[in-house]
């Protein structure tokens, strides 16, 4: 008893401090105007309008929050901003939800048979797999929330807790609409492999459920159009219908994303932290993994083939699932403790993002007392005009957008109250004479008068009539 209190103990201590190092290292990111729009600035916008019981309208994105992916568990986030309107708020939940995946992989490790020191070892697998800390400190995103409770609805499910494995998918659903195809795998999995009917039917009908009133009726009613996804497999087609039918009936279509040096690499990348504990015989887990896997492989967009954004984060539970398996049947190349977690330090010492904090994340710190300096002289919720890293600072206002020079600048400048340019570090393509010219603009614009002026950073103010 002693000795299973002391290894919970330890599981509580290494959830914790990750918790911390994740909040701290965002946080750091965010400090230092290397976050952006996309998407803590959307994210923190809408849960700060909630809090108001304001309408959730993106001026980011044109439209309701919830014609971005359905996301309606990001409402309960409002409850924070109720005790204090911050960005931060979003990045603690995404840290905290990302280290508190440890606890259900111990426990799944526990429920498979694995030591109590395997068990352990899986926990700090599980953290130091590399995508946990990049897709941290790479903005917010709410599908965070979800990974837990995959992993805490497989123990639910295999420990026969019905009610809280219905209630942990429903939310899971909640965290972004394309998770339901993770959903429904998973529910096909379960009912298949792992014997768990209840659970394997109500995951695998509401996952197909959520994803066509999500994808045909919520998204489209939200956003006055098909889920935004859509245009990264463009040579599929134009609708989700088009792109599944396709798939189906025209696979010669995609023979050439599958089988290609691309997806080759990117599934190298994936494995490679765990390629010790997968072997052949245990990898039934990974099905619920398919519809993420396609949709990453098949993708026009690269970004959905690394272990820097939150595309591959729904692969990652039945990976440890996997690994979990294999080291219950007694197989993979390592099973001790020790062996296990130095395989996982190298893994993370490799892919792990953090020399970012030197080698990117400094590079704006010649003006950042400027800067803000002069975001605390924006001192209304009047509408702003300003750059992707500052919006995220300014984003408590029902209208806020960003401008570079890859978007232009607007045509009429005569809806923002203030516009706050920082022309020495722009954004966009990072072209110093696009915002210069800009700037030069605004001071020959007798609506504006310019009230700050220091170290490249400009801020104008509307004039009061």
């Amino acid at each position: 008893m002693k000795k299973q209190l002391f290894q919970f103990g330890i599981i509580g201590w290494m959830t914790g401090v990750s918790a911390l190092v994740l909040f701290a290292c965002s946080s750091i990111r965010h400090t230092l105007f290397q976050s952006g729009v996309l998407d803590l600035g959307i994210y923190d916008q809408v849960v700060y309008l909630i809090s108001q019981g304001q309408p959730p309208i993106s001026s980011f994105l044109g439209f309701h929050h919830m014609g971005n992916h359905a996301a309606f568990s990001v409402y309960p986030l409002a409850l924070l901003y109720k005790i204090y309107p911050s960005a931060y708020w979003l990045l603690a939940v995404q840290a905290v939800s990302l280290a508190l995946g440890a606890v259900p992989t111990y426990y799944l490790a526990l429920q498979a048979g694995l030591k109590q020191s395997q068990a352990v070892a899986m926990a700090a697998v599980y953290l130091l797999y590399p995508l946990i800390f990049n897709v941290n400190i790479f903005e917010f995103h709410p599908e965070v929330m979800a990974i837990p409770v995959f992993l805490g609805v497989v123990l639910a499910a295999r420990l026969g807790n019905i009610l809280w494995f219905c209630l942990g998918t429903i939310f899971i659903l909640g965290c972004k609409a394309v998770l339901s195809l993770t959903v429904a795998a998973m529910g096909f999995w379960l009912l298949v492999f792992e014997r768990r009917r209840f659970c394997g039917t109500f995951a695998l009908i509401v996952g197909i459920s959520w994803f066509l009133i999500s994808s045909q009726v919520i998204i489209p009613f939200f956003s006055n159009n098909e889920a935004a996804a859509v245009e990264r497999y463009s040579y599929l087609g134009n609708s989700v219908f088009t792109i599944a039918s396709n798939i189906i009936l025209k696979p010669n279509i995609i023979f050439g994303k599958v089988f290609s040096l691309d997806t080759l690499e990117y599934l190298a990348l994936l494995v490679a932290p765990l390629i010790w504990g997968l072997t052949p015989q245990n990898l039934t887990p990974l099905v619920s993994a398919i519809p993420a896997l396609a949709l990453n492989i098949l993708s026009e967009k690269s970004a959905q083939r690394d272990l820097i954004h939150q595309y591959s984060l729904p692969i990652l539970p039945f990976l440890i699932l996997a690994v979990i398996a294999s080291l219950a049947a007694d197989k993979g190349w390592l099973r001790s403790r020790r062996k296990i977690i130095l395989w996982a330090i190298l893994g993370f010492m490799v892919l792990g993002k953090y020399g970012y904090f030197w080698s990117r994340y400094l590079r704006t710190v010649d003006n950042w007392e400027a800067t803000n300096q002069a975001i605390a002289q924006v001192q209304t919720k009047g509408p702003v005009l300003t750059t992707h890293s500052i919006a995220p600072h300014l984003s408590h206002r029902p209208m806020i957008q960003f401008v570079d020079d890859i978007s232009g600048a607007p045509t009429d400048f005569t809806p923002f109250e203030y516009i706050l340019l920082n022309v020495r570090h722009p954004d966009g393509t990072r072209n110093p004479e696009f915002a210069a010219n800009l700037v030069n603009q605004l001071k020959n614009y007798q609506l504006f008068r310019l009230v700050y002026q220091r170290d490249d950073v400009y801020l104008f103010v509307k004039r009061t009539q």
